[in-house]
């Protein structure tokens, strides 16, 4: 799994970080970006819609954010 640390920066850094590492994958390969801005919690949903993937769970500990989402393109489960 593709990990995107964009820790200590603000929106709109992270979900640009996470857009150049989705427009490189393959579909339905999933990305973990680990965030430290709670902005990322709403910018990141609307970037997967935006693009076609989808959210698979968003958790934080500490003031850490891990989201990890899914390229378009995945089968369904």
């Amino acid at each position: 799994m593709t990990v995107v640390d964009a820790r200590g920066h603000l929106c709109p850094v992270p979900s640009l970080r996470l857009r150049r590492a989705l427009e490189s994958a393959s579909p339905g390969v999933r990305v973990t970006l680990l965030a430290t801005d709670p902005m990322a919690r709403i910018d990141v949903p609307f970037l997967m819609q935006e693009l076609g993937g989808r959210m698979i769970s968003v958790e934080e500990v500490g003031g850490e954010l891990s989201l990890v989402v899914e390229t378009a393109g995945a089968p369904p489960d």
